[in-house]
């Protein structure tokens, strides 16, 4: 991709400056998550693990009042009628959020307003979550329309927060605020609205300058880290280490230590 917008009449805007990529769920002011959301972000998200110029993702919704509200209810008979059934539609869903989790350059999701269903479940998927300190509604509110979620959101919250805010969280049909998510350790850091945006861009940013061999292995140890046992964890953790052993960023960041300047990666 080029440092520039991709002119799209898609439900995504994308937009790359420097090793950051950028999207924006471009249906303000409820940014729901149709087919055509879902579809076009697969091949998104097939096209940014190949792209060796972008090194971080920042996920975000148009406009300032919501991240998401999640699936676009309106469209689900028709969706799972030209799909085939739900299972499709769920493999779909289930199949993107899995790349996106397991992917080797680091997605940070900013979450305002709403973040309810599929608005909570993509973000629990990414790496890193900012969420805004004044508005956000974020949950998994499923059992108010007799459902349960249904993109992985029960097993990456509990992996997330624990059982037991999971469960408050989900049976409760609870909306909590970004304070409270950031208490619970669903969110890594909280900022004011007016900041959030320009706050994960930044850490985008400084992602993108670290070595990208090195990103690539820890995203894949610990992302991996609760389905193996402790020994595979470490294992895993070793072979990184050999890795990235004599790369051209590692002797950089050695030579940098020692001329006690910053090290400049990924040259």
């Amino acid at each position: 991709m080029t440092e520039a917008t991709k002119e799209t009449t898609t439900p995504l805007l994308v937009t790359q400056e420097g090793a950051v990529t950028t999207i924006t769920i471009n249906d303000a002011p409820w940014n729901r998550m149709g087919m055509d959301f879902m579809d076009e972000l697969e091949k998104l998200v097939d096209e940014l693990g190949a792209d060796p110029s972008v090194r971080a993702v920042v996920i975000t919704g148009a406009g300032d009042d919501h991240f998401s509200v999640g699936m676009n209810l309106k469209q689900m008979a028709g969706t799972i009628n030209s799909r085939g059934d739900m299972e499709a539609v769920l493999d779909q869903r289930l199949r993107v959020l899995n790349a996106i989790e397991n992917m080797d350059k680091p997605w940070i999701a900013t979450l305002f307003g709403y973040c309810l269903g599929g608005g909570l479940e993509l973000p629990l998927a990414c790496h890193f979550r900012f969420a805004a300190a004044e508005g956000a509604k974020i949950g998994l509110p499923e059992l108010d329309i007799g459902s349960v979620p249904a993109w992985g959101g029960t097993a990456r919250l509990t992996r997330c927060v624990g059982r037991m805010h999971t469960l408050d969280m989900v049976l409760r049909a609870k909306h909590i605020s970004g304070p409270e998510a950031l208490r619970i350790g669903l969110v890594n850091e909280v900022w004011p609205m007016a900041e959030l945006k320009q706050r994960a861009d930044e850490l985008a940013h400084q992602l993108s300058a670290m070595p990208t061999g090195s990103v690539s292995s820890v995203l894949k140890c610990v992302v991996g880290a609760g389905e193996r046992s402790l020994q595979d964890g470490i294992y895993e953790e070793r072979q990184a280490v050999l890795l990235n052993r004599g790369s051209k960023d590692q002797l950089e960041g050695m030579m940098a230590f020692i001329e006690k300047r910053k090290p400049v990666f990924n040259q």
